[in-house]
């Protein structure tokens, strides 16, 4: 049985004339047959290449099957600029498109029997963009592993800060920072998964913060954009700038880890948050 629905399906496959039995890897267009991508969650059989996955297909690929309770799932944003009603009509049509009502999802669940709070971002509503809503569900996740004392995995996919919302978004920054803060005061274990594309405000806050930090091969991780860094510093950029893999080279992370890999790593981290474990 193939491990996720194909209800949702990722924006960045490209789609063939028989879109409900074949794939093409944007990476290396080897044409995939869908039900081997799904069982090998997503990634290229050939090249390696990470597929985007919806939250709902990440938090089935890491949590223990029916452990999974949604918080905060009423969340949604409005229209608090007042940008008008184009804004609006493109979080109805996100809403629709995804299911989601925003571009996190966060609850409790276990992994390998461990109890967590979690997070997962979702690239296909608004970018993953962080507006004051996503900044919210982000922070009553952190407070409620604080409260609940268990260690809090927070998964990220995101372009940044909501420009719609404009000092509204940017101040999640602080306000998810500060939260992830008080939960490392305490001594509790902040684990953070970056995946494609990680960049902008997220990048420079929560998402960079984990006590353990992970990365996707090949992941799209930074504060902005190659070019504006090349004009802004007058020099030539090094091949594989901001991808996960740089990244780890520079110190900037613990561990690059296949998608497929991921869930017992996860699992072997979180025994050292058991008082008495590994």
């Amino acid at each position: 049985m193939p491990l996720f629905s194909r209800d949702a399906k990722s924006s960045s496959e490209e789609r063939t004339a028989t879109p409900e039995l074949w794939s093409k890897c944007p990476h290396c267009h080897e044409v995939i047959y869908i039900k081997a991508l799904d069982e090998n969650l997503k990634v290229c059989p050939k090249c390696r290449y990470h597929h985007k996955l919806t939250a709902m297909e990440r938090i089935a690929s890491l949590v223990d099957p029916d452990t999974f309770v949604e918080y905060d799932a009423h969340l949604a944003s409005t229209d608090p600029l007042s940008i008008g009603s184009k804004y609006l009509e493109k979080l109805a049509s996100d809403e629709k498109k995804t299911g989601l009502k925003e571009a996190v999802v966060i609850g409790r669940a276990k992994i390998g029997g461990i109890p967590v709070v979690l997070g997962v971002m979702d690239f296909n509503f608004r970018g993953g963009s962080m507006g004051s809503v996503v900044g919210e569900k982000v922070t009553r996740a952190l407070e409620r592993a604080l409260e609940l004392s268990l260690p809090c995995i927070m998964v990220t996919a995101s372009g940044g800060a909501r420009m719609q919302e404009g000092t509204l978004s940017l101040m999640q920054m602080a306000k998810t920072s500060a939260a992830v803060a008080k939960l490392q005061e305490a001594g509790l274990m902040y684990i953070c998964v970056l995946t494609d594309p990680t960049t902008a405000g997220v990048a420079a806050s929560f998402a960079s913060l984990g006590d353990v930090i992970l990365a996707e091969p090949g992941a799209l991780i930074g504060f902005t954009g190659q070019r504006v860094i090349a004009e802004t510093i007058r020099q030539k950029l090094p091949p594989g700038f901001q991808q996960s893999e740089f990244l780890l080279k520079h110190g900037m992370l613990d561990d690059v880890v296949d998608r497929r890999s991921l869930q017992p790593l996860l699992v072997k981290l979180l025994q050292f948050s058991i008082p008495g474990g590994v």
